[in-house]
């Protein structure tokens, strides 16, 4: 029975869902004994006080959050198993959780690409790796489609500033963006700040600024006013994944270690980006209707009906506008609504496709295959701990 120390953040759903993959694998080849230490002991007592408490404990594995502190090399001279979460960088010494960091941001630029933005904008920080090649990977894909990125630093305010109060550094840069402009934001707690930035100078969401940020922590996204869009990521199979790495280092040593890449897998959309951005009246309210009854089997002839131009008008302003005609981006729509009911409950495909008002399961399997290269089932069992 292995004694494992978790030296993370509990209260983030990113290291809850790493959590959840840690345990399932624990049930399943365990059980293992946790102890759960909090992360102020990583400042109080440093990673030589760590150690000296893991060795009483009789520690056989560590999955923390460490500065890039040169002493984690005491930890494994003990021979005590150490995945880091990457906290600022990542280590080169020991295996890390990391994450698709570029291929979220190409995410995130797609998304807003594809919504018909043309001006863009990131927010974060740029010593922190995971911040950084988020940006990396929004900026070379927004430039590779023949356009710029606004960026800012953030630097965090001193804790008696309740700088969302009053001016700052930050609502005076979102003042001075070009508008309608699309902006990713690092992570859900900065996607946050900008929404209350906003709110605070009168910048309306989504009409004038639209944002996205990453983790898709519910309680943060539904807490943002208003409700924040995020990028998913597929922590849970990262805990689990991340758990078998530490028991074959704990049975076979570290020779060989890899990190554990946790990828992104869809845009969860929200009211923040929930737009598209034309100027286009009878386009902005077709494209409105249609987000709003993509789960009633919507048919082209419905969002036709919605506007006072007749259907070959409508599809060619649509067309123009948005790249697609109305019927692909209904398909598309549905699609992306499937895939995150797909990941984010236990239905089955059948009960899925009734809760969209679809009627042929098999019908919406078969066009999710053409979209995914794989079946549904196919699909969850990539990204679900443990499958």
């Amino acid at each position: 029975m292995y004694k494992i120390i978790l030296l993370i953040d509990f209260a983030e759903d990113y290291s809850k869902n790493l959590l959840k993959g840690v345990t399932k694998y624990s049930r399943e080849h365990g059980p293992w004994v946790f102890c759960r230490m909090p992360l102020f002991y990583r400042e109080t007592i440093g990673i030589k006080g760590i150690l000296q408490w893991a060795q009483e404990w009789g520690a056989d594995g560590i999955i923390g959050q460490f500065y890039n502190d040169n002493e984690i090399s005491e930890i494994i001279k003990a021979g005590i198993a150490v995945i880091a979460q990457d906290f600022k960088e990542r280590f080169d010494e020991i295996p890390n959780i990391t994450g698709a960091y570029h291929e979220a941001g190409a995410m995130a630029a797609d998304y807003f690409l594809k919504k018909g933005f043309t001006q863009f904008a990131f927010y974060g920080f740029k010593d922190i790796v995971w911040s950084r090649e988020r940006a990396e990977g929004f900026e070379n894909r927004i430039k590779s489609a023949g356009y710029s990125v606004h960026s800012f630093e953030h630097t965090k305010a001193q804790s008696s500033e309740l700088w969302y109060y009053k001016p700052s550094s930050l609502s005076k840069w979102l003042q001075s963006l070009p508008k309608p402009i699309a902006i990713m934001a690092c992570d859900d707690r900065q996607g946050q700040h900008i929404t209350e930035a906003c709110r605070q100078t009168g910048i309306r969401i989504p009409e004038e600024v639209a944002v996205l940020g990453v983790d898709n922590d519910e309680t943060i996204c539904e807490l943002s006013d208003p409700p924040l869009s995020s990028i998913a990521l597929d922590a849970e199979k990262g805990g689990y994944d991340s758990a078998k790495l530490l028991d074959h280092m704990i049975r076979m040593g570290v020779a060989g270690f890899y990190d554990i890449v946790v990828k992104p897998t869809q845009v969860v959309t929200r009211h923040s980006t929930d737009i598209y951005a034309t100027n286009d009246h009878y386009i902005a309210s077709s494209l409105k209707y249609i987000h709003q009854n993509i789960d009633k089997n919507l048919q082209v002839d419905e969002v036709v009906r919605q506007v006072p131009l007749s259907r070959r008008a409508l599809e060619k302003r649509f067309h123009t506008i948005t790249g697609y005609p109305i019927y692909k981006y209904i398909f598309n729509l549905r699609i992306e609504k499937f895939t995150q009911k797909l990941l984010e409950t236990d239905m089955t495909v059948f009960e899925i496709a009734l809760d969209m008002g679809l009627s042929d399961s098999k019908n919406i399997a078969r066009q999710f295959r053409q979209v995914k290269g794989c079946s549904p089932s196919e699909f969850r069992d990539k990204y679900v701990a443990g499958k």
